[in-house]
């Protein structure tokens, strides 16, 4: 345990020190000023920006009457260095002034102590921050471990993330910035033969640690789940039973996630979906006007059972179907049916995507919002060519 004390009357510092000593805190070091003191913690000029390597000082007993700079200057510098602002600091003071006291304190002073130095007085306050600061230590260094554990999280969420593909008749593609390190948005397709996929997209309530371990369980059962029941009311009603075997009795909060599930059969050029309480997808279809794939059942886990019925279209020309989640939108302001004008008009145009363009034109502009909530995109490109009767 090192302590750093700071004082420009060289007897104050033979008085603390042979305190300290006698109490078998005999590992300290001096400094006759506050220059001195930053010196000793690896800063050359106070004030400068780049932050000073890591000090082994674990606690500062600090003049606060001292010439060119006084402890209370000196402390509210330190407060400036991420390495050096957690050293808990002791103000020592002649002074009575509780105002002084205050600002002292303020200025990032977690105690003081009066001279003449009573040494029990001492002792009590030094051991009370040496704890303090143990107990800290022991947060900062369990978040930091929470930090890692979150970040290979994301890592992992990002594998299940299904990547672009490119085929003669049909094109998938995405853009997604999640809000924090796990998110709750999801996306994959599943070729399944014969010319068709199967994709979905949903939201998960929230986002976080809870909502990314409930988007992970999705993803652990979606690919067995469209292979198996492959017709969208059915793995939507699939996708909902496996989500209530999750119920919890205490849960204070009732989770459930928006969907959409289609289709796409680009040998018949047909789109079967579902959209279970999702954003309307968007349709551009030729010269048509752009077409909605609007909610026909409830969001996922709000029932025991959901009724859902597969809705049809039909395409012959080229096309581009969009998917997106509402965090896209509601990062524009204005209301729902003006953030819906906002992105149709952006979404228009050729049907191939074009990544980069689409990150410039909805991405960035929607996060010159506070970034709430993840921001995801799904785009179909539908491609020319003969359907089959």
């Amino acid at each position: 345990m090192k302590i750093l004390i700071v004082d420009d009357n060289p007897t104050n510092i033979i008085i603390i020190r042979e305190i300290l000593k006698k109490e078998d805190y005999s590992d300290t070091v001096e400094a006759s000023s506050a220059r001195g003191m930053f010196e000793r913690l690896g800063v050359s000029s106070p004030g400068e920006p780049a932050d000073p390597p890591a000090s082994d000082i674990d606690l500062i007993l600090l003049d606060m009457m001292m010439p060119e700079m006084d402890g209370i200057e000196a402390c509210r510098l330190l407060q400036q260095y991420d390495n050096l602002k957690d050293i808990p600091i002791i103000m020592v003071t002649a002074v009575g002034d509780s105002k002084k006291l205050a600002e002292a304190l303020d200025a990032g002073a977690v105690d003081y102590v009066t001279k003449p130095i009573n040494k029990v007085e001492l002792m009590a306050r030094i051991r009370l921050a040496l704890r303090l600061k143990q107990e800290k230590d022991w947060h900062k260094e369990r978040d930091q471990r929470i930090q890692e554990e979150l970040k290979l999280a994301a890592l992992i969420q990002n594998a299940v993330l299904s990547p672009p593909i490119h085929d003669a008749l049909f094109e998938i593609d995405a853009l997604y910035r999640p809000s924090s390190e796990l998110a709750g948005d999801l996306y994959s397709w599943y070729p399944l033969g014969d010319g068709r996929y199967g994709i979905i997209l949903l939201d998960m309530m929230g986002h976080g640690i809870s909502s990314s371990l409930f988007c992970m369980f999705i993803a652990s059962v979606l690919k067995d789940t469209v292979s198996t029941y492959v017709e969208p009311e059915k793995v939507i009603q699939e996708l909902n039973r496996r989500f209530n075997m999750l119920y919890i009795d205490s849960q204070l909060v009732q989770y459930y996630f928006t969907a959409i599930y289609l289709v796409v059969d680009t040998k018949y050029k047909k789109i079967d979906y579902v959209n279970a309480g999702h954003p309307p997808a968007l349709f551009y279809h030729g010269d048509a006007p752009v077409a909605q794939l609007n909610a026909v059942c409830p969001p996922v886990g709000l029932f025991d059972k959901i009724e859902a019925q597969t809705q049809t279209i039909s395409y012959e020309q080229e096309g581009h179907l969009v998917l997106y989640t509402d965090g896209l939108t509601e990062a524009v302001e204005g209301t729902q049916e003006e953030q819906l004008d906002w992105l149709k008009r952006k979404l228009h145009g050729g049907h191939l995507f074009q990544k980069e363009e689409m990150e410039r034109l909805l991405l960035d502009e929607a996060l010159s919002a506070e970034r709430e909530d993840d921001k995801c995109l799904v785009w179909i490109s539908l491609k020319g060519g003969e359907s089959k009767e």
